[in-house]
C-alpha cells in the first residue's frame, strides 16, 4: 500500500520500521517540527520519527498545522491508500481524514472506549487497571470515537509508563502490519457506549507524591510518572524524583520517614524508595544517595 505515516515520539518508531520492513511504500512521513534541544537547549532537534524516517530515506514533512488548504492539497497529492497515525500531535481536519482511499488508522494505547484521549497509559496505571492494550482504530472527527479493527492486550502488573509504552509500541507495530496485510479480514467494529473514560493530559502538578493516599496508590503514581514527568517529593526546597519503590511495613504520619533507609509512611501502609534522582543529578540507588545526603527517621517530606 501507499502509506503516509504520521507520528512523532519514540512510541511511533517501531510501527514505521515494521511497515517499511513489510514492503509497504511509505511515500512520506509527517512529524512535529524540530524543537529546541541539545546540551544547550537551543539546537533544533528533529523528533525520533523524523530521525528514523530520514535514515530510511523517506521524505519528512513537518507543517505546524494541517488546517490550511495548501497543506491539505499537498497531503492529498500524495495519493495515499491509507494514513497510519501514531501519537502525531496534531488534530487531523476532515479533509485529511478523507483523503486516503482507506482513511486514517490510528494506533491508540488503550482498550477503547476506556481511556480515550491524550494520556491513556498513565491514566490506566493511575486507576489501577489490571490490563490495557493497543487498538488499530479507524479515525473520525470525534476524540478517539472511531471504529476498531484489531486490538492487542497485556497485563499492567507493576510496569511503569515507560515499560508499558515500549511494549505497546511493538505490539502496535505487529498489529498494523497484520491489518494492512489483509484489510478486508479486519472489519471495523463500533466501540461500546458503556465504559467510556477520558485520559486527560497529565498536569505536572499531579506528579507530586500524595502520601495521604494509601501505599498502593502512591506506588501507582510512581509507576505512572516514570520516566516523565517523574513522581517527586520535596525536602528543604529540593525536589527528589522517585523512580522506583516497593511496598513496606510500617505506619505513621503520611510523608514521614520511618527509618534511616527512606521508608515513607502513607495514608495506609508505607513505601520504601529504591531508586531516586536529585535535580540535575543521575539516577541512583537510595543507599548511594543516603551516604552523601542522610535523611533520618522522622523527616517530613512534602
Amino acid at each position: 500500500m501507499r502509506i503516509i505515516y504520521m507520528g512523532t515520539p519514540e512510541f511511533a518508531v517501531p510501527a514505521l520500521e515494521a511497515l517499511v520492513a513489510a514492503g509497504h511504500e511509505v511515500v512520506a512521513v509527517y512529524s512535529q517540527p524540530p524543537r529546541p534541544g541539545g546540551r544547550r537547549g537551543r539546537e533544533l532537534t528533529p523528533s525520533p520519527v523524523h530521525k528514523r524516517a530520514a535514515e530510511l530515506g523517506i521524505e519528512v514533512r513537518h507543517p505546524v498545522s494541517l488546517k490550511g488548504a495548501q497543506e491539505q492539497a499537498e497531503f492529498a497529492a500524495l495519493k495515499p491508500d491509507v494514513a497510519v497515525v501514531a501519537a502525531y500531535g496534531l488534530i487531523l481536519p476532515r479533509a485529511v481524514l478523507d483523503a486516503p482511499v482507506h482513511g486514517c488508522l490510528n494506533l491508540h494505547g488503550s482498550l477503547l472506549p476506556r481511556w480515550r484521549g491524550a494520556a491513556p497509559v498513565q491514566r490506566a496505571i493511575l486507576a489501577g487497571d489490571a490490563e490495557t492494550g493497543i487498538g488499530i482504530m479507524q479515525m473520525e472527527a470525534g476524540l478517539d470515537t472511531g471504529t476498531v479493527r484489531l486490538e492487542g492486550r497485556t497485563d499492567i502488573a507493576d510496569k511503569t509508563t515507560g515499560e508499558l509504552t515500549e511494549e505497546l509500541a511493538h505490539m502496535g507495530a505487529r498489529l498494523i502490519v497484520q491489518v494492512l496485510g489483509d484489510l478486508g479480514a479486519y472489519p471495523a467494529r463500533a466501540q461500546s457506549e458503556d465504559g467510556i473514560t477520558y485520559a486527560h493530559k497529565i498536569d505536572k502538578a499531579e506528579a507530586r507524591l500524595d502520601f495521604t493516599a494509601d501505599a498502593a496508590q502512591v506506588l501507582r503514581q510512581i509507576r505512572a510518572f516514570t520516566p516523565a514527568p517523574g513522581a517527586f517529593f520535596e525536602l528543604e526546597g529540593e525536589r527528589y524524583k522517585v523512580l522506583s519503590a516497593d511496598p513496606a511495613d510500617g505506619a505513621g504520619e503520611p510523608g514521614m520517614t520511618l527509618d534511616d533507609a527512606l521508608t515513607i509512611a502513607c495514608g495506609t501502609g508505607a513505601i520504601r524508595v529504591i531508586t531516586i534522582q536529585r535535580a540535575g543529578k543521575p539516577a541512583m540507588a537510595v543507599p548511594d544517595l543516603l551516604r552523601g545526603r542522610p535523611i533520618p527517621a522522622g523527616t517530613r517530606l512534602s
